[in-house]
């Protein structure tokens, strides 16, 4: 189990509530969009803290942690969904994906593995933001 903080900017989903957080079944709707597999996966919002718990592999893990961290509205991700605790990065300002390579894989020619380890999240490697959570490949 794990609790992982995350910038509250993000991805604007659209809401089904009036509240600035994201709902149990929009968030559910954003996993299913990208592509996880999350059907034994049961989503809770309080504020904007959201508790993730089922059970999935450990790459579905850690790429639902960040869907759903990444969203508008929520700063917070409990898990409870078994496996390794996994390794996040936060993207600060200057940051390239070659640069976060370089730091965290000691090869910034690595940046690909990356960009295709946030996948779907992430649909072009010069895209990202400060605050954005990235996933790092073990």
């Amino acid at each position: 189990m794990g609790l992982f903080d995350f910038f509250r900017g993000g991805k604007k989903l659209e809401n089904d509530s009036e509240t600035t957080a994201p709902t149990a079944a929009v968030l559910q709707q954003e996993v299913a969009d990208l592509g996880l597999t999350a059907e034994s996966v049961s989503f809770e919002v309080d504020g904007d803290k959201v508790k993730v718990s089922g059970d999935v592999d450990q790459e579905t893990k850690e790429k639902i942690i960040l869907a759903v961290g990444n969203v508008e509205g929520v700063a917070q991700v409990e898990e409870e969904l078994g496996g390794q605790d996994p390794v996040f990065y936060t993207v600060a300002k200057g940051d390239s994906l070659w640069k976060i390579s370089e730091k965290t894989l000691g090869n910034g020619a690595r940046y690909k593995e990356i960009f295709e380890a946030n996948k779907p999240m992430l649909s072009d490697p010069d895209k990202i933001y400060p605050g954005q959570v990235l996933r790092i490949p073990a």
